[in-house]
């Protein structure tokens, strides 16, 4: 099934894989898919799951995404932001950019917080679905389709 880009389409989303690196055809966005981030210090915590970092606005995210067996859902947001506290800076220094991290966890019986939709309201894009339990992937491939 082709595309209105001349792409292969999947049949289902999830069979979707990102590439690695998508930068805009103007350059304004970048989206880096589970890739190390290079800094001038040691930082262990320096591979999030997703960054977006949008040159024309200043501004960079950090996502990382988890579907989590335990129903504390709002103890591992705190811990996926507290986790890249250290990159965030790093990458504000080097890129000098408005850096925040954005935790999309989701508990596997479909349990979020209620600072959840905050937080997922901050990914640019257009979002095909607005039921995150029944799809938790969602994050993984949905942002795209804006620049």
């Amino acid at each position: 099934m082709q595309g209105n880009r001349g792409t292969v389409r999947q049949k289902h989303w999830y069979e979707h894989v990102p590439k690695l690196v998508e930068t805009s055809q103007r350059g304004k966005v970048t989206i880096l898919w589970n890739q190390q981030v290079q800094t001038d210090r040691n930082i262990s915590n320096n591979k999030p799951d997703i960054i977006i970092r949008d040159n024309e606005k200043g501004t960079c995210m950090l996502i990382d995404v988890a579907i989590s067996g335990e129903r504390n859902v709002i103890k591992i947001e705190a811990d996926k932001i507290l986790k890249y506290k250290d990159l965030t800076i790093e990458i504000q220094c080097m890129w000098n950019v408005k850096t925040k991290v954005i935790p999309v966890i989701i508990g596997a019986t479909g349990i979020i917080s209620k600072s959840f939709r905050k937080y997922v309201s901050n990914i640019p894009g257009k979002l095909k679905s607005r039921n995150y339990r029944k799809q938790p992937y969602w994050a993984l491939h949905t942002y795209c389709g804006k620049y």
